[in-house]
């Protein structure tokens, strides 16, 4: 093997070492808060709002409020993953467990989700799906676990979004929800109301509804503050917060039930 040769395997080497170091290291730190962002990508997720979700993203971890929120913690850390989805088998694990523990850290972890393209699935919508994927990333110990999913659409595909909701939140963790209202679909205007009867769950949850684009970046900064911030202690209160519902009012199969509709494909879940 000539010396290109052998400086390329030293580089993979080197990549590979320092990639399995830091997952490990993240694994092994002592955090406040472990955080999944599940961001939908599906189909009705147009190119334009698909890049005002990921740069409302990116400024969000950037911001100078985010890294402080992360410092105010009892272990001044948390531990945060991004995940892009869309329908039953369509996710994908975009940026795996890193340490968040100050402003360097941060800005590493939105470096490293910026570049990356977004990922375009078009196989339905399956919160129960991602659900199920995210609550599978985490590894246990005495954190606070939360997934937060953002989405446009009630489920249509997976099974059923409250058996897997009440599955996830039965293991410790809390489901919060960023509905996306920006370009509402005629046969789901309410996807807030969906979300709060259906997906979030789990002590304190909570979601934030965006109703135009340029609310969204705004929208994102505050809810990560709030779950960064010991559950809500040190939160100010702003932002149009809705809890998780006590008594669901919504269909929670209207996705299924419509998809029927336009395709005739059969959901067991609708015989239940």
């Amino acid at each position: 093997m000539d010396c290109m040769g052998l400086c390329f395997v030293a580089l993979c080497y080197v990549f590979f070492a320092a990639s399995t170091f830091s997952q490990a290291e993240a694994r092994d730190v002592v955090v406040d808060l472990e955080l999944v962002l599940a961001v939908d990508v599906s189909g009705s997720i147009d190119a334009r709002e698909n890049m005002v979700q990921r740069e409302g993203y990116l400024a969000a971890i950037r911001s100078p409020e985010f890294a402080a929120a992360v410092r105010a913690g009892v272990h001044g850390s948390i531990r945060l993953a991004y995940v892009e989805w869309a329908g039953e088998k369509a996710q994908r694990l975009a940026v795996p467990w890193r340490v968040i523990d100050g402003p360097e850290a941060a800005q590493a972890f939105a470096s490293e989700l910026a570049a990356q393209s977004v990922t375009r699935f078009r196989q339905g919508t399956s919160i129960s799906s991602v659900l199920r994927f995210s609550a599978g990333l985490f590894e246990g110990g005495g954190a606070r676990r939360v997934i937060d999913i953002s989405g446009d659409g009630p489920n249509n595909a997976g099974g059923n979004v409250t058996v897997a909701r009440d599955a996830v939140v039965a293991e410790g963790i809390v489901i919060n929800g960023l509905p996306v209202l920006i370009d509402p679909s005629p046969n789901f205007p309410a996807i807030d109301r969906y979300y709060a009867d259906c997906v979030i769950g789990g002590d304190g949850a909570f979601l934030l509804p965006v109703i135009s684009g340029g609310d969204l970046g705004e929208a994102i900064r505050k809810k990560l503050l709030r779950e960064v911030l010991s559950a809500g202690e040190h939160w100010d209160g702003s932002g149009r917060i809705m809890l998780s519902a006590a008594e669901p009012s919504t269909d929670c199969l209207t996705g299924e039930r419509e998809r029927v509709r336009r395709t005739d494909r059969y959901y067991p879940e609708l015989d239940r």
